[in-house]
């Protein structure tokens, strides 16, 4: 009666053991410190032109809207508080997860699908070395430390774009747009930029090897993992985002 539930329920009992073996590697010897720094350079250098782009317009646009609206209130002024409440607390953190999400958590599975079908984990293994630690927690620890860095680089920029078009269209103060930018900005709003980030990077990582090491079938079955992978990063980043909004607005008090 229930056949159609041991596919999926059997996925997510993989996945949780996945997580679990990958969280325990990371105080375990050896550590391969290389591939850390060579992923975080993927990963996060190679991540930093795309969230360059969408960080600034998106604080652009959102401060070409925003300012028109509060213009009809002749609080104009006020488009700084708006752009850095919503770009640190939402719009930063979710967009730059998506970004990378897109990136990398394809690219993760896509290449550790690879390895999967032309059997090079089977050989790993064969020579005594642990594919979790080797290819999982390298990848999890670097994108836990990138992404909550690339999240303060959008912002900032987002911020940016929100001024350069605050000047250009509403002939904002720079002084004023940015001192109402700063004085919006609360410890419960940073903490929640920074947290929301570091959450979502578990899901990338992992969410990207565990397809990549489920790949069968042969180059079909690694662009299914890819897009099995992007989809659902994306789905469970705007999924966590929701409860985790709901959590700090009802526990920071605002």
């Amino acid at each position: 009666m229930f056949e159609f539930l041991k596919g999926p329920t059997l996925a997510i009992q993989e996945f949780y053991l996945l997580t679990g073996r990958a969280l325990r590697n990371i105080t375990r010897k050896p550590h391969y410190s290389d591939d850390i720094k060579l992923q975080m350079d993927s990963i996060g250098v190679g991540s930093l032109p795309i969230v360059l782009l969408t960080g600034f317009f998106s604080g652009a646009v959102m401060a070409l809207q925003m300012g028109r609206a509060l213009q009809q209130y002749g609080q104009t002024g006020r488009t700084g508080t708006v752009v850095s409440i919503i770009l640190v607390r939402e719009l930063g953190p979710v967009l730059t997860s998506l970004m990378v999400a897109g990136r990398n958590s394809s690219g993760i599975a896509s290449e550790l699908g690879s390895m999967k079908v032309t059997e090079q984990i089977d050989a790993m293994r064969a020579l005594g070395t642990d594919p979790v630690q080797k290819l999982v927690t390298p990848r999890l620890i670097a994108t836990a430390v990138m992404l909550p860095c690339l999240t303060v680089i959008d912002d900032f920029v987002g911020m940016l774009g929100g001024w350069l078009i605050g000047k250009l269209i509403y002939d904002l103060d720079w002084l004023q747009y940015w001192s109402q930018a700063w004085r919006a900005l609360g410890w419960s709003d940073v903490v929640q930029g920074l947290l929301k980030p570091f959450i979502y990077a578990f899901v990338i990582a992992l969410i990207g090897c565990f397809y990549g090491l489920r790949a069968s079938g042969g180059t079909q079955g690694v662009g299914r993992a890819t897009t099995q992978a992007m989809v659902a990063a994306s789905v469970l980043i705007l999924v966590l985002n929701l409860f985790m909004g709901l959590i700090f607005v009802k526990y920071s008090g605002y």
